[in-house]
């Protein structure tokens, strides 16, 4: 199996702290442009299915011996002169290392397991695409090594801390109870399908079937193959994005990097919210396209091939060398403006709060719930056959 050994590509200090972490990871396509896709919270490395096919035409790994008869001739390769597509699963998750302790997890921490990567697979420059959490492992990515990133692309993106909190209305505390409760596949796949798609495009039907039964399928057997994830795991990522945040000075280095950035993101994504992405765009002005989709969190699915396209252009107009001025389509903030953002970043920043306080609260009340009726069960007296007369 494709394993990266993280500590023995890094320096002493950073190999101390990651000594036995192991990075699984898998190879698709050939040809001398180089993609690294770092996907998010809880997913694995064939989370990035739809774009491994579109970039590379074949969804078999390179060490698969049957690869070479399942290219296409006519793929989107083609177009760049042929791509090779790198996944891997972050730490924590799937066939990667589960590191106990929660101080293990960080954006910044998670960056360099991805820098290993590339030193490991002798990838000099790549075009670096995250999703979600992945997305903020790409930005602390980007800062740490600009002149390794050959272009970037941030998918359903935010900017850490209380910009993961999801939008508070009725649907998104249902679907935060019912995570917390979720213990089997079943369970998991059903709240998964609502969390991930926009519900117009659960609800089409696909034959005699809707979507949404068809995905729920292949939900429970993905995540029975995988196996649900480690608390440590989760707890650890969640740590990761709930501690992220991009400094000014980290910006400024992604601004003058000298490579170009598509943030791109679902309208309808309920986890990570839009205007979080757009103020993130607005951040990276000059070198940022903003490129939005009628989609949910799991856009890359739901418009699998709009978001091939858009990543597509990335990577020929960073082949191409465009200028940013010809690629940015994001608008310069007037003082005015700049001034309603930071009244109204204020205001979120409240919200989520609140948001945050009665999530918490739901799921004490949960756990509380939960303990109640063990504590219920343990207590019920148990009973005893009558012994018949001797």
């Amino acid at each position: 199996m494709p394993y990266c050994e993280v500590g023995k590509a890094q320096s002493s200090d950073d190999a101390a702290l990651n000594n036995g972490i192991q990075i699984y990871y898998r190879t698709y396509g050939h040809g001398p442009t180089k993609v690294l896709l770092i996907i998010g919270l809880a997913g694995t490395h064939d989370s990035w299915g739809p774009q491994i096919k579109g970039l590379t035409g074949t969804d078999r790994p390179n060490d698969d011996e049957a690869v070479a008869v399942d290219r296409e001739p006519d793929g989107a390769h083609n177009e760049v002169g042929g791509i090779e597509v790198c996944s891997f699963d972050n730490r924590g998750m799937g066939r990667s290392s589960v590191p106990t302790k929660k101080s293990d997890y960080t954006t910044k921490i998670m960056a360099k397991d991805a820098i290993a990567l590339l030193d490991h697979l002798d990838w000099k420059k790549a075009h670096v695409f995250g999703h979600s959490m992945g997305a903020m492992i790409a930005c602390k990515m980007a800062a740490l090594v600009p002149d390794r990133i050959l272009s970037l692309a941030l998918l359903n993106v935010t900017g850490g801390g209380f910009e993961c909190v999801p939008k508070l209305d009725r649907k998104s505390l249902s679907i935060a109870i019912r995570f917390l409760k979720a213990k089997t596949p079943e369970q998991r796949a059903a709240v998964d399908l609502d969390t991930h798609y926009s519900e117009e495009f659960l609800e089409e039907i696909v034959g005699s079937n809707t979507r949404r039964s068809i995905l729920y399928q292949d939900y429970v057997k993905g995540i029975t193959s995988s196996g649900m994830q480690s608390n440590y795991g989760f707890e650890g990522q969640i740590n990761a994005c709930w501690r992220h945040k991009m400094t000014q000075a980290e910006i400024d280095l992604i601004r003058s990097g000298g490579f170009l950035v598509s943030v791109i993101h679902g309208r309808q994504d309920i986890i990570a919210q839009i205007n979080h992405a757009r103020r993130l765009a607005q951040k990276l002005q000059p070198v940022a396209r903003m490129v939005e989709f009628h989609g949910a969190h799991l856009v890359t699915h739901e418009r699998t091939e709009e978001v091939n396209q858009a990543l597509l252009d990335l990577i020929k107009a960073s082949e191409m060398k465009m200028s940013p001025h010809e690629w940015s389509n994001v608008p310069k903030k007037s003082s005015e403006a700049s001034s309603r953002t930071s009244v109204e970043r204020e205001g979120n920043r409240i919200l989520a709060k609140i948001h945050v306080y009665l999530l918490y609260i739901f799921s004490l009340l949960i756990m509380v719930f939960k303990y109640a009726r063990s504590a219920l069960q343990r207590l019920k007296p148990t009973r005893v056959e009558a012994s018949s007369p001797k």
